[in-house]
């Protein structure tokens, strides 16, 4: 396993109600586990539900994109790295690789999550404290080699026809 990701989440195992009639997991559980997965993250930038409780802030995800590359079935463990590649005072680029617990990887997810005030609900500036948290981990992370495939675009290659 490629563990020069900046950070890990736990291991989630693969339940059988994501298992779909190909007999592999349902491409809609692949983002479902992308968010579990950084749910365990995001507590060590002061997200989550005690954020909302105590400040009325949260995050929602804008904008997520998936890439499939090897299948998962039923027990199968995984666990996610986590990137924050950018951000500013309202919103943060992450990147995902999906890790089987044999090493390879499953997928990769790749989204921009805003910073919302809930009483509009509205994009807002993340408190100070919470900004420099995503600050130093992105600095953290930009110390490193990104990860492949980010940045991708949905398309087709070759000629059209």
């Amino acid at each position: 396993m490629d563990n020069r990701a900046p950070l890990f989440s736990g291991f989630l195992e693969i339940g059988e109600s994501w298992i779909d009639y190909n007999n592999h997991l349902n491409m809609g559980y692949y983002s479902v586990i992308f968010d579990l997965a950084a749910d365990m993250v995001f507590g060590r930038f002061g997200f989550g539900a005690d954020y909302v409780a105590e400040r009325n802030l949260t995050t929602f995800c804008a904008e997520y994109h998936v890439r499939y590359l090897r299948e998962l079935k039923l027990g199968d463990k995984v666990r996610s790295s986590f990137w924050i590649v950018d951000h500013d005072e309202k919103r943060f680029h992450t990147f995902q690789e999906l890790y089987h617990e044999d090493g390879w990887i499953s997928a990769t997810g790749e989204g921009l999550t805003l910073h919302i005030d809930l009483s509009g609900p509205k994009v807002a500036p993340m408190p100070r404290d919470v900004l420099e948290k995503i600050a130093a981990f992105a600095k953290q992370s930009a110390k490193l080699t990104l990860p492949e495939g980010m940045g991708g675009k949905v398309g087709m290659r070759g000629p059209r026809g």
